[in-house]
């Protein structure tokens, strides 16, 4: 037999790991239209995250709960620093802020009938609060961003806690985007803007420059409100250690901490993949922060960024948060990327699971979107039931392994019921690596 030798000495076709296919999709667009790329959501990145860590269940030297028998506590109460009226909460899973704009006025009421029916909180957004989902929730936070768009102090006065919003995990240091498909009569009145412009948010307050500034605003929301609500300051995940503790000397009742894999609506690609932290790597610097200070559980710390599960929860609360947020997560529940939607999303260019190229408003499940037609798509009352189930289940998920650790209650979880799988996540959390009792920095090994 005579053999090919052109066939045996050539080899396969072969992808460049720096140059891959989306890379060089990336470089072929800009070149093509002289503009950067702009979209929703939180990094695709991988990054360490929650899932490098493990919880270890009781065995010989303590003994876990019987879940039939033995109640384990989730309760939360934020905001018992200075407010009058803090905020008691049946679980300590809340929803993060998205506004009206970027979310239709359906899906904000669905998340507020949601929060409500399991005895938990939702946040307003940028661009101000709309009746349907003061309506439906019982518990309103209420944003006070850069911008000021939609702000109103009668609207202050109408919620149970106030967010100052000082960054966002997806962006810190800059400012979000709305586009002008998404900017419908009611958007454009409730923000004071022209219809259909592109709408871009500030990046900072523009009456402040630093925590001098923002004690003196904290205390003008403290009078406009008569010291009865929360103050919560909202930050992104850049430099934890100092950012917490700059919030908290400014007069916080309570502390955001938002991490890179938090959702966004619109922004630059390149900002929402290579700016911020993981939340992983900031949990712990930020609990050290309100430790040194003295204020740990008496500053409440809520956290968000890529929170998923029940497992998420825990790990979180294990770590010294308080409670925890979602975003991402929630819309979700509420229908978004559905593979039901298939057909509709290769329409758009996009697939279900890669939340691309519909933030422009055309968003089939009704969501994200202001198209009165599509917005039809999602009914409020369906919604409600779909986020309600989907924080029981959360919250069942963190009691279940809470009960496993021996723990009464959510907040009794501790670092010390956490390993890490491996030594990016034990040298970002301190925790041992398992199996072991050692970290990157600590002697001995």
């Amino acid at each position: 037999m005579t053999e090919n030798h052109h066939d045996v000495t050539k080899t396969f076709p072969r992808y460049s790991a720096t140059f891959d296919e989306f890379t060089i999709s990336q470089i072929q667009r800009a070149a093509a239209t002289g503009i950067y790329d702009i979209r929703g959501g939180g990094t695709k990145r991988k990054l360490p995250h929650f899932d490098d860590l493990l919880f270890l269940g009781a065995s010989m030297s303590r003994y876990p709960l019987e879940g039939y028998r033995e109640r384990c506590g989730t309760e939360v109460v934020l905001g018992t620093r200075f407010a009058k009226k803090p905020i008691h909460l049946k679980t300590p899973v809340t929803i993060a802020g998205m506004s009206f704009g970027a979310l239709s006025a359906q899906a904000k009421e669905a998340l507020g009938r949601g929060a409500s029916a399991v005895g938990t909180s939702t946040t307003t957004g940028d661009g101000g609060m709309t009746p349907e989902e003061r309506g439906h929730s019982s518990t309103l936070v209420y944003q006070y961003l850069p911008s000021r768009y939609g702000m109103n102090p009668d609207d202050l006065r109408k919620a149970d806690a106030i967010e100052i919003v000082v960054g966002q995990g997806a962006k810190p240091g800059g400012g979000g985007m709305l586009l002008g498909q998404k900017i419908s009569a009611r958007v454009a009145k409730m923000r004071d803007l022209p219809e259909g412009i592109d709408q871009r948010s500030a990046c900072r307050h523009p009456d402040w420059t630093g925590p001098d500034d923002l004690e003196i605003k904290i205390e003008e929301i403290r009078e406009i409100t008569n010291w009865e609500k929360p103050i919560y300051v909202k930050v992104g995940a850049s430099r934890p250690y100092y950012d917490i503790s700059l919030a908290v000397k400014s007069g916080a009742d309570v502390v955001v901490l938002d991490g890179m894999q938090g959702g966004t609506a619109a922004t630059q690609e390149v900002f929402i993949e290579h700016v911020g932290l993981p939340i992983l790597a900031a949990i712990r610097p930020a609990v050290q922060a309100l430790q040194d200070l003295g204020m740990h559980r008496k500053v409440q710390l809520i956290v968000s960024g890529g929170i998923r599960t029940g497992a998420d929860v825990a790990k979180a609360l294990a770590l010294g948060a308080d409670a925890v947020a979602i975003g991402t997560a929630a819309l979700i529940a509420l229908g978004d990327q559905s593979p039901d939607l298939a057909a509709e999303y290769a329409k758009l260019g996009a697939k279900p699971g890669t939340y691309d190229d519909w933030q422009d408003g055309r968003d089939p499940a009704g969501i994200t979107t202001q198209d009165p037609e599509l917005a039809k798509r999602l009914d409020p009352i369906l919604g409600g039931r779909r986020i309600a189930n989907y924080l029981s289940v959360m919250t069942m998920e963190a009691q279940t392994i809470a009960r496993a650790c021996g723990k009464s209650h959510l907040h009794n979880l501790e670092p010390e019921d956490l390993v890490a799988l491996n030594m990016e996540a034990a040298a970002m959390t301190q925790l041992p690596l398992a199996g072991t009792n050692w970290y990157p920095g600590k002697a001995g090994f």
